[in-house]
C-alpha cells in the first residue's frame, strides 16, 4: 500500500491526451490525507501536521431586494424565515443573515448611475472610476494572500450573460483600477479548464477526460482503504456525470450571448447554475483555488425568467416601474427566492462533502451579496448579505442588523474568518464583533 504521507501530498491524478497535453484531474479530499482525528492533513517527516485549508466564495445577484420579503424582522436567532430565505431554511445553522451594512463609497461624487456607483463601492470599496471599479476586488485581495499555493490563484465563475454590457455591470472580480477579471459563463470552457486540454473529442464529448487518467486512477484506488475508494468511486462518476450534462446543452448555450434580441434569452439558467456551481464545488473540493468569486446575475441584469412564468419585462425593469405594485412586489420576491435557491444548492454541494473530521462547507465562507438593498430607489445603505459556512469558527444561525460599512465586514471575514491577512480594506475601520 502506498505510505501515508504520499498519499497527503496527493493532488491530481494525471494523464497524457492524443495532442500530448498533460491532463490533470483534481482529487477529493481522502480520509488518508488527515491525521487521526481528521482536524489536520498528516505531518510529513520532519514537519508539522498542517491545518485544512479555508475557502472565500464571493457569491453575487444584480439589482437588489425587496426587502419585506428578505430582511428578517426578528433579530438574534430566533428570527422567522422570510419567503426569500425560506430555502436557506434547511442551513439555518449554517448561515448568518446580515442587515443595515453601509456601502459609503457608492455615494461619493463621481460619474455613473446608481448601478455604477454602488457595484465598484460593494467590490472594492472605492468610487466608479468611469471605466469600472475603483480598486481590487475583495475576493482579490484575498487571494493574494491566500492563492498562491493553489493551481489556480483564484477562478471567476458566471451564469447569466445578459446585461447593459458595461464592465463594471459584467464583472464581479477586479485585479486593480480598471482591471476586471471576466467570468467564465460557459460551462464548457470552465470544465475544460479545470479537468483538460481542448482536443477535439473532448470538447465534443464523444469520450470522457476520465479515459486519459484510467491507469493512474486504478493505481490510486489499490493504495486506498475502503471508504476512500468509494469516495474516490463516486467522485470520478460524479466528474463523468458533469461531462454528460455539458455534453446534452443545446449548441446555442456554448456561445456566449451580451444583449440577445427580443425573444431571444436562454430558457434555462437554473440548469446552467447547477453545473457552474458543481464546477466550482469540484475546484473547491480538490483544493485547484481557495477563492471564487460566482456571478449568477449581472449587474443591471437583463434576464428573463421563462422558469417562473415572468417574461413580460427583463429583471431591471422588473425593479422599477410596477414593482411598487402588489403584483411586482410579488414578482421580486419570487426572482429573489430563485437567486436564494441556487445559492441553497451551492451550499448543499459544499456540505455533502466530507473533509477532516466535517466537511468542504466547514471550511468555506460563501458570502451573498448584491449591489443594492432595494432595488427600485437603488439604496446603498442598509445592504442585505448572507454570510455561510463555518470557516474561522464564523457565528452562525443568525440574523443580525449591523453597523458597519462594506469595508469592515469584509476586512472581520479576511482576517478573522479566512486567516487572509489582508490589514485593511476601503472604508474598512473596524472589526465587528458580531461576525466572530
Amino acid at each position: 500500500m502506498t505510505p501515508r504521507n504520499d498519499l497527503s501530498r496527493r493532488r491530481f491524478l494525471r494523464g497524457v491526451g492524443l495532442s500530448g497535453a498533460t491532463i490533470q484531474v483534481g482529487l477529493p479530499a481522502f480520509e488518508a490525507f488527515f491525521n487521526s482525528s481528521g482536524t489536520a492533513y498528516a505531518a510529513e517527516a520532519g514537519a508539522a501536521a498542517r491545518p485544512i485549508e479555508t475557502r472565500f466564495v464571493l457569491w453575487f445577484n444584480g439589482n437588489g431586494i425587496i426587502e419585506k420579503y428578505w430582511i428578517p424582522r426578528e433579530d438574534g436567532p430566533d428570527y422567522e424565515m422570510t419567503p426569500c430565505l425560506q430555502p436557506l431554511a434547511r442551513f439555518r445553522r449554517d448561515i448568518h443573515v446580515l442587515s443595515g451594512v453601509d456601502n459609503p463609497a457608492a455615494r461619493l461624487p463621481g460619474p455613473g448611475n446608481g448601478h455604477h456607483n454602488s457595484m465598484s463601492g460593494l467590490v472594492s470599496g472605492a468610487m466608479f472610476s468611469g471605466r469600472g471599479a475603483g480598486g481590487p476586488s475583495i475576493d482579490q485581495v484575498i487571494a493574494q494572500k491566500i492563492g498562491d499555493d493553489s493551481r489556480f490563484r483564484s477562478l471567476q465563475v458566471g451564469v447569466c450573460q445578459e446585461s447593459f454590457g458595461e464592465s463594471i455591470q459584467r464583472n464581479l472580480s477586479w485585479a486593480g483600477r480598471d482591471r476586471p477579471l471576466p467570468p467564465e459563463m460557459i460551462p464548457h470552457r470552465l470544465f475544460d479548464r479545470l479537468f483538460g486540454s481542448k482536443e477535439p473529442y473532448w470538447i465534443e464529448r464523444k469520450k470522457s477526460i476520465l479515459d486519459a487518467v484510467g491507469d493512474e486512477a486504478k493505481s490510486l484506488q489499490s493504495a486506498l482503504g475502503h471508504g476512500d475508494r468509494q469516495r474516490l468511486e463516486e467522485y470520478l462518476t460524479s466528474v463523468r456525470s458533469l461531462e454528460r450534462s455539458i455534453a446534452s446543452l443545446p449548441p446555442e448555450y456554448s456561445q456566449v450571448v451580451e444583449r440577445p434580441s427580443e425573444g431571444g434569452d436562454l430558457k434555462d439558467w437554473p440548469r446552467i447554475a447547477k453545473l457552474q456551481a458543481d464546477l466550482l464545488v469540484h475546484a473547491l473540493a480538490s483544493r485547484q483555488t481557495r477563492v471564487a468569486s460566482f456571478m449568477l446575475t449581472k449587474c443591471q441584469g437583463l434576464s428573463r425568467f421563462p422558469w417562473l412564468g415572468y417574461t413580460y419585462e427583463r429583471h431591471h425593469e422588473y425593479t422599477h416601474g410596477r414593482v411598487e405594485s402588489p403584483e411586482g412586489q410579488r414578482i421580486m420576491r419570487d426572482i429573489c427566492r430563485w437567486h436564494v435557491e441556487e445559492f441553497a444548492y451551492f451550499l448543499g454541494r459544499l456540505k455533502s462533502i466530507p473533509e477532516g473530521d466535517g466537511t468542504l462547507l466547514d471550511h468555506t465562507c460563501a458570502l451573498f451579496v448584491h449591489e443594492h438593498a432595494e432595488a427600485n430607489s437603488h439604496k446603498n445603505a442598509g445592504l442585505a448579505m448572507i454570510a455561510a459556512g463555518h470557516a474561522g469558527q464564523m457565528k452562525t444561525g443568525l440574523h443580525t442588523r449591523m453597523t458597519g460599512t462594506v469595508g469592515d465586514l469584509y476586512l472581520t471575514l479576511a482576517e478573522e474568518v479566512v486567516g487572509a491577512p489582508i490589514a485593511n480594506f476601503p472604508t474598512g475601520e473596524k472589526k465587528l464583533v458580531e461576525i466572530v
